[in-house]
C-alpha cells in the first residue's frame, strides 16, 4: 500500500487574491525558558488545501459539520486536463471513471490546469458526483467562480481545492479529504491523502 499526500504544507500555501494569508505565532518555546512550544495560527477556512461546503455560496447551504463524511473518503479517479473542461469533455471523464471502477466515478480529481465551465459543472452535477477535486485555489475562473460553484455546491458536490498532483498517475485510488470539524463554517482545509493498494 502506498500512500501519496496531495496537501499543500499550510504556511507557504497558495491563496486565492484577496482572502488572507496563513499566519503562525510561537506564543511559548523552550529555548525561551517555557515549559513547552506552543503554536498559535490564523487562517482563512479556503487557504492552500481545503474544501468547500454548500454554504460557501449558499447562505442556507450544508455547512461543513452537515456533510455526510463519504463525500471526503472513498473511491476516487485521478485524471488529467488542461484548459477549459466542456460539457463533452465532462462527459467523456465520467466514462473513463465508470469504465476504471465504478465507485471511483462519485469522486473525481484532475490534475493540470483545469477550469470547469458551467456546462461541465452542469454534467458533473447531472451526474450526482459527491466530490470534485483540482489544482487551482477555486474550481472555476479564477476571474468568475461564482456560477460554477453555485451549479455544482447547489447539487451538493464537494469541491477538494488547491490539491497538489504532481506525483500522481492516472488512476483509481482511495481518497481521504476528511476536513477539520470547523462547526457552521463554509469550508475547511484537510490533509488530503490518496491511497494506492
Amino acid at each position: 500500500m502506498q500512500i501519496y499526500d496531495i496537501s499543500q504544507e499550510v504556511f507557504s500555501s497558495k491563496v486565492f487574491p484577496g482572502d488572507p494569508s496563513p499566519k503562525l505565532n510561537r506564543i511559548m518555546n523552550i529555548s525561551a525558558g517555557d515549559v513547552c512550544n506552543l503554536t498559535e495560527f490564523s487562517m482563512c477556512a479556503h487557504n492552500g488545501t481545503h474544501v468547500d461546503a454548500p454554504k460557501h455560496f449558499y447562505d442556507d447551504g450544508k455547512a461543513i459539520d452537515e456533510i455526510p463524511l463519504d463525500h471526503f473518503v472513498g473511491y476516487a479517479f485521478v485524471t488529467e486536463f488542461d484548459g477549459n473542461i466542456k460539457a463533452e469533455d465532462a462527459k467523456k471523464i465520467l466514462e473513463k471513471a465508470k469504465f476504471e471502477d465504478e465507485r471511483a466515478a462519485e469522486r473525481v480529481l484532475i490534475k493540470g490546469e483545469a477550469v470547469v465551465t458551467e456546462e461541465a459543472a452542469s454534467v458533473f452535477a447531472e451526474n450526482g458526483i459527491k466530490l470534485f477535486g483540482n489544482e487551482s485555489q477555486t474550481v472555476g475562473p479564477e476571474d468568475a467562480p461564482k456560477e460554477v460553484h453555485l451549479i455544482m455546491l447547489g447539487a451538493d458536490i464537494v469541491l477538494l481545492e488547491g490539491i497538489v498532483l504532481d506525483d500522481i498517475s492516472e488512476g483509481v485510488y482511495l481518497l481521504n479529504a476528511a476536513p477539520v470539524n470547523l462547526g457552521e463554517s463554509d469550508g475547511a482545509p484537510c490533509r488530503a491523502l490518496l491511497i494506492k493498494e
